[in-house]
């Protein structure tokens, strides 16, 4: 099939590196096209990130190819037709044409093709189904162009049967309608989504961790998650969801910071009851994302911007620049951007004593150590860090010398 449509030649078609690969490629009679991501967020004008390659020979033959050109070869996944090939240190993931000839739900058998249609009719969606080349031929088999215009999120072919092949298209359909989808959500997608949103259980963890994170860093993801919602599809992975006015606030205080954060976005969706271990557990978080979780959905400390700096830096300093960020995008208050200001440009200092000063002072080994420690830190965060070292250790003497902690 000729090419139906044109795209702007991107500056990443134009790089050097990439000519290089595709020259590699061309050299041994390789049809190389860009296809997926790269393909549609060329032509939305939207910052591209990674460039994948769809090809029209087995992988064994670019590899061949690519090997020939020293260009450096990963087999990521050679027995699906993947490969990446690292030119210049950028990488590019390149994919044999593929047709599906079993599935079940999560995982594709797959037959490698020369047919550019067939392998455009086995992807999700229409705006992810389009292949271009370096010099602006489209290639656009199921209108994907007319739908990003229209800010259309559709499947390719029957959505019922494209869930049954891969029911984590369910949540794809939901994060690529966060962040290019314009209301009205497509009716059919939606009602093939609402009818298998018992089947969700059967994904892994970690695929609907991705999923949902990806979806909640969209721009204004409110009511793709109330959609979701009401369509079921939080059952088994989110009980804990509780609305999303706290989110709305989170967002529109993100977006005045020119930051988004999923993880941060997901603690405003749960419940005050939500408890972050288990929830942990269920999406498989890492450990970091588990203690953010807990900070973040805890009653304590309420992040106080009323009492100005001094309180700012006293909370910072307990929290942790970023904890402190992650509760204080949560306040309807605005006086959350000067604390967000000095969050993001004061580093707390440490204290200037340890326990071996007080050792030295003569208190023996003990619990002692510690409480003068801590009364001493308390003392130096109550005059706002202000007191060096030999403040400290006089303060320090002071306290000694009254017997405190004894």
């Amino acid at each position: 099939m000729s090419p139906n449509g044109r795209l702007d030649v991107q500056p990443w078609m134009r790089d050097p590196r990439t000519q290089r690969m595709l020259n590699a490629l061309a050299h041994d009679g390789i049809t190389a096209r860009f296809v997926g991501g790269c393909v549609r967020d060329a032509l939305c004008a939207k910052a591209v990130v990674d460039v994948d390659l769809a090809i029209d020979r087995p992988p064994e033959a670019a590899v061949k190819a690519l090997e020939r050109a020293r260009i450096k070869v990963v087999p990521t996944g050679l027995k699906h037709g993947t490969i990446t090939a690292v030119a210049g240190g950028r990488p590019y993931e390149i994919t044999t044409l593929r047709r599906d000839v079993q599935t079940d739900g999560r995982h594709a058998v797959v037959a490698f093709t020369d047919d550019w249609r067939a392998d455009a009719a086995r992807r999700d969606f229409t705006i992810n189904a389009m292949f271009g080349d370096a010099s602006g031929n489209l290639w656009d088999f199921f209108d994907g162009r007319g739908d990003l215009a229209a800010g259309r999120v559709r499947f390719v072919g029957d959505p019922a049967v494209r869930i049954d092949e891969d029911v984590l298209r369910i949540l794809r359909f939901f994060r690529f309608y966060a962040w290019y989808g314009q209301a009205p959500v497509d009716a059919a997608g939606l009602a093939a989504c609402r009818a298998a949103a018992d089947k969700l259980r059967n994904l892994s963890a970690e695929r609907v961790r991705k999923e949902l994170l990806k979806l909640l860093e969209a721009a204004d993801p409110a009511g793709t998650i109330e959609t979701m919602a009401a369509s079921g599809l939080f059952a088994h992975w989110l009980p804990e969801y509780d609305g999303t006015a706290l989110l709305q606030r989170v967002v529109a205080n993100e977006r005045a910071a020119a930051m988004s954060d999923g993880l941060r976005r997901l603690a405003a969706i749960i419940g005050t009851a939500g408890d972050a271990t288990v929830i942990g557990k269920r999406l498989r978080l890492s450990t970091q994302e588990s203690l953010r979780l807990t900070v973040m959905l805890a009653i304590d400390p309420v992040i106080d911007v009323a009492h100005g700096p001094a309180m700012m830096r006293r909370q910072i300093y307990h929290l942790g620049n970023a904890l402190y960020v992650d509760r204080l995008m949560r306040l309807a208050d605005s006086g959350w951007r000067e604390a967000y200001r000095l969050a993001t440009t004061w580093t707390p200092p440490e204290l200037p004593i340890s326990g071996g000063d007080v050792l030295k002072a003569g208190v023996p080994a003990g619990r002692r150590v510690g409480a003068l420690v801590a009364a001493v830190e308390g003392w130096w965060i109550d005059n706002d860090f202000a007191a060096d070292r030999a403040a400290c250790l006089a303060e320090l003497r002071r306290r000694v010398d009254l017997g405190e902690g004894a």
